[in-house]
């Protein structure tokens, strides 16, 4: 299957696309679509990554991600260990604002609602206190039919746009330019990095994913995704470090250090600060103390 792009199939005569998802693991490849997606965590955990940028994700939060916005929603590691009973499920909206919505969106009364979506291409987060919302908003959708459907889908979109303080997922929409060949060059390489990032990685190595030369590929890979190759991978590694020192399941910062690519506590504290803005025992109090105020413990 091409990672990029990726075809939704439509089922005869819907122009609204419910998907259920009970499965060991997500999809693991960097794909996108044509269709807006919405999609709702209901179990499982891992990385978002989204343009050029990551989120962790875990169970119950709601994701809407813009159309042709390059996504992956890549499970944890311990969901690919031999063996692991772990699962995935997620449920998810896809609608093509262009295709078949298109005169619904051209309506004067659905104007406010087509700049949104216009607005935030780059997807975003819903907020933690309007999860249960549009969680619900999600699943009616699912167990309506016809019009019914559709009338829950147009009370979902309107609450959507009425939303603030929220911020994009990824940095730009640089990636709507982008050409399918270049889109599945760069895909290649991010999944090789989101499934290797565990160990040393050389330029060279990665270089040859993209078949080009060292060099080539450092200029290639910065045109395309505004960083450099060294800072996504540090992302990448930093990403993973923080659920793991949250998560408590490794005996130390040297363990988490070690087990996420880098080769010295030294240079794991550097780039953890550098990127976090935080110390990794400096995140860790911090996130067990909001941890205590949320259950209300002193």
């Amino acid at each position: 299957m091409k990672v990029l792009p990726f075809t939704i199939p439509v089922p005869h005569g819907k122009t609204i696309i419910v998907q259920e998802e009970i499965m060991p693991h997500f999809y693991p490849h960097l794909h996108r679509h044509a269709e807006v997606q919405i999609t709702w965590i209901k179990t499982g955990e891992g990385t978002l990554l989204a343009g050029n940028s990551m989120h962790a994700f875990k169970a119950g939060e709601v994701y809407v991600l813009g159309a042709n916005l390059p996504h992956l929603f890549k499970s944890n590691p311990e969901y690919f260990d031999d063996g692991s009973t772990l699962i995935i499920e997620a449920l998810t909206v896809f609608f093509d604002p262009v295709g078949k919505l298109a005169a619904m969106f051209d309506l004067p009364e659905m104007k406010a609602v087509r700049s949104f979506f216009e607005q935030w291409q780059t997807g975003f987060k819903i907020p933690i206190e309007m999860l249960s919302v549009f969680s619900g908003f999600i699943d009616r959708i699912q167990l309506s039919k016809g019009a019914l459907q559709m009338s829950v889908f147009i009370e979902m979109l309107n609450a959507m746009s009425g939303l603030t303080d929220i911020q994009p997922l990824s940095a730009d929409s640089y990636t709507h330019s982008m050409t399918d060949p270049e889109g599945m060059r760069i895909a290649s390489v991010y999944n090789y990095i989101m499934h290797n990032y565990g160990r040393a990685l050389t330029l060279e190595e990665v270089a040859r994913q993209a078949h080009l030369t060292p060099n080539a590929f450092c200029r290639y890979f910065k045109k395309h995704t505004r960083v450099t190759f060294t800072a996504f991978v540090n992302k990448v590694r930093v990403n993973q470090a923080c659920k793991l020192l949250v998560n408590g399941n490794l005996n130390n910062i040297a363990d988490v250090a070690y087990n996420c690519g880098f080769s010295s506590i030294t240079n794991f504290n550097y780039t953890f600060k550098n990127i976090t803005g935080k110390a990794p025992r400096d995140y860790v109090n911090d996130y067990v103390g909001t941890v205590k105020i949320k259950n209300g413990i002193k």
